[in-house]
């Protein structure tokens, strides 16, 4: 339990410095970061084939894919940096208040009773996932739109 805990909390710092870098390629580095801890997590939830994936495919492919798309900007200027760092601390200074929301509401999930080992009744998938793995999904769904949000993160362009 304890690693775990100090991996999600690896997870969210990772994910803190991928959303508030100024630079593109700082913000890579974090997103792949981000992608190890989840790997971590999957392999520790006894899920090796997803982790191997996440590992490959996330903390891998994407961040060259990035790299090499990143190499094809322009770079800012000490002002614009300075710009953009007050503009994004203005827009996610909610952004703790939730993610400590978050954290409680997980904790309290954890504590309650039910988070046994799911078997799959009669073979039946659809059953185990929709009738008995909650906060698996809810976990799918926030990796998922952690990954949007990242992505829109990295390649929102400015208004000008």
């Amino acid at each position: 339990m304890t690693v775990d805990l100090i991996l999600l909390g690896l997870l969210v710092l990772a994910a803190l410095w991928a959303v508030l870098s100024v630079r593109l390629m700082m913000s890579v580095i974090g997103l792949a970061a981000v992608s190890v801890a989840v790997s971590l997590l999957m392999f520790r939830l006894d899920a090796p084939y997803a982790a191997m994936f996440e590992l490959s495919v996330c903390a891998g492919l994407i961040s060259v894919i990035f790299f090499v798309a990143i190499s094809f900007t322009k770079r800012l200027t000490p002002e614009d940096i300075r710009t953009h760092r007050r503009e994004r601390l203005r827009k996610t200074v909610w952004l703790p208040f939730l993610l400590a929301g978050l954290a409680i509401l997980l904790v309290a999930r954890l504590k309650s009773p039910g988070l046994e080992p799911a078997t799959v009744p009669g073979g039946d998938v659809r059953t185990l996932l929709w009738g008995g793995r909650h906060l698996d999904l809810i976990g799918q769904i926030v990796v998922l739109l952690a990954g949007a949000f990242g992505v829109v993160v990295l390649f929102k362009e400015k208004n000008k």
